[in-house]
């Protein structure tokens, strides 16, 4: 099943226009479906597809082992002799007249940071190669791509040996929430919101992970399936992505998350919580976690101003992480002596809090699907992100779910999930509309978005500008069966 990614895909179909190779870089965290979608990308266009993956590292691996693997995956895909190059440079010639110039042809180089791992030249071998030989064959794409976007923009992209070579340069995100509905298939338009976005808001729109959702079962029961028993898929898949991803360096950028996971942070309170002076090292790893997808930078504009914040706010944008972190990890031990095999979730403690705050985070991830419902005229977003001002022994602080900002408005949007969400809303957003610092000129509206019941007393105060459900985000209005 093959969902979404069809303006990507349309741009990539867009290569085979050219009259010479295309050279292109696909980068993601683990499961989004960078393979799937290369190989989707072939697929559709009759190409023939050869997927050479780096190997896991793993203690005592060589780089042998690496090109061991790189010949027996190519002679398996193409009429090449396996062989065992002694080096990148024979393995590359290899793949070279392994090439059929009749035929359209993706070759997929994926998690090339393992492929390069114990080569510093690797690199170097690879932009030979692409000179000297690959860009010759008129019908060929060659990916690379990875899940540590970090080692490929610092080694290829930014490698000054590449610049003007790539034609492409993709990351994958989540998929929007609009298509996520599509991996409940027909049941979607039969099932209430909160059982849609309760799932969503621990997976995120990781398509992998929505792979294992259960149609049949509900909310509570597929993050019991998934999380809470000892064999459960995402119980034991943080370990696995975390130390593949990040090797010998995954300690560190753990603890990160985890104080990240407690709430946003900028650098200098993130190093003041673990302890350590704000330097290189907290930097350098925070701009690797969010290449990689796990955490989100928040450089919103100064409302008052027009400028950008002073200091840049880091939270973690991915929700199973988060998710998995908040709740997950402390119970770990409880988890595989099976403790959570037949009690309620729902009664656990601060479950719906925990769920509220996930719920948040996923209209963050998905902010600009909310323009549409704001009726903004089609004016440019010059920010959104989350706002926060510090109270003072005077003032009040003011704390904004989401502001989206405009040249000359500002919209203050409410995120809410809650069973029952009355009027009362009004009063909270009100006070924090008060104490919302704008330039003269600027209009402020209000938008709330929510999971739950609404009264209908909020709809009939007309307080807020927008009002927009989990059902309009999650597009289940008008669902149909041709949808799935």
């Amino acid at each position: 099943m093959f969902i979404g990614r069809e303006e990507e895909l349309e741009s990539f179909n867009g290569l085979w226009a050219k009259r010479q190779a295309s050279l292109v870089a696909v980068r993601g965290r683990r499961r989004i479906g960078k393979s799937t979608f290369v190989e989707e990308f072939a697929r559709r266009s009759g190409a023939t597809f050869v997927n050479i993956d780096g190997l896991p590292p793993r203690s005592g691996m060589t780089n042998a082992d690496q090109l061991e693997n790189f010949a027996v995956k190519l002679a398996a895909q193409t009429s090449a002799v396996r062989l065992s190059p002694p080096g990148w440079f024979e393995a590359f010639r290899m793949l070279d007249g392994a090439i059929d110039d009749r035929r359209r042809t993706v070759v997929l180089l994926d998690e090339i940071s393992w492929m390069g791992k114990f080569t510093p030249d690797f690199p170097g071998y690879l932009k030979s190669a692409w000179d000297t030989a690959l860009k010759k064959h008129p019908k060929l794409v060659l990916v690379v791509c990875g899940s540590v976007s970090a080692w490929i923009q610092k080694n290829i992209l930014n490698n000054t040996g590449f610049a003007g070579r790539f034609s492409r340069d993709l990351v994958l995100g989540e998929l929007p929430l609009r298509l996520c509905a599509k991996f409940w298939g027909a049941k979607a338009a039969r099932l209430a919101s909160r059982d849609l976005v309760d799932v969503l808001s621990v997976t995120g729109g990781v398509p992998r992970y929505l792979e294992e959702v259960d149609p049949s079962l509900s909310a509570a029961e597929n993050v019991r399936a998934l999380f809470f028993r000892s064999d459960g898929t995402l119980f034991r898949d943080f370990s696995l992505i975390f130390n593949d991803v990040f090797g010998e360096n995954a300690g560190v950028k753990r603890e990160i998350l985890r104080a990240l996971a407690a709430g946003p942070r900028t650098c200098s309170e993130l190093a003041e919580d673990l302890g350590v002076g704000r330097g290189g090292s907290i930097s350098e790893n925070l701009s690797v976690l969010e290449q990689s997808g796990f955490v989100a930078r928040d450089a919103g504009l100064n409302p008052k101003t027009g400028r950008p914040s002073r200091q840049d706010r880091f939270r973690v944008r991915d929700n199973y992480t988060r998710f998995y972190l908040r709740y997950v990890e402390p119970h770990e031990e409880a988890i595989r002596k099976g403790q959570f095999n037949f009690m309620s979730l729902e009664s656990l403690p601060g479950w719906d809090s925990v769920l509220g705050l996930q719920f948040e985070n996923l209209v963050l991830n998905d902010a600009m699907a909310l323009v549409p419902f704001l009726r903004l005229g089609g004016v440019p977003i010059l920010s959104a992100a989350p706002f926060r001002l510090p109270g003072t022994k005077k003032e009040p602080g003011c704390q904004i779910d989401l502001l989206l900002q405009t040249r000359r408005s500002a919209v203050v949007v409410e995120v809410k999930r809650r069973r029952e969400i009355g009027e009362e809303i009004e009063a909270e957003v009100a006070r924090k509309v008060a104490r919302l610092p704008v330039a003269p000129g600027v209009s402020v509206h209000t938008a709330l978005v929510y999971d739950g019941h609404l009264s209908p007393v909020v709809h009939a105060n007309g307080y807020f500008d927008a009002i927009v459900s989990s059902r309009d985000l999650l597009g289940l209005d008008g669902y149909t069966l041709e949808d799935c």
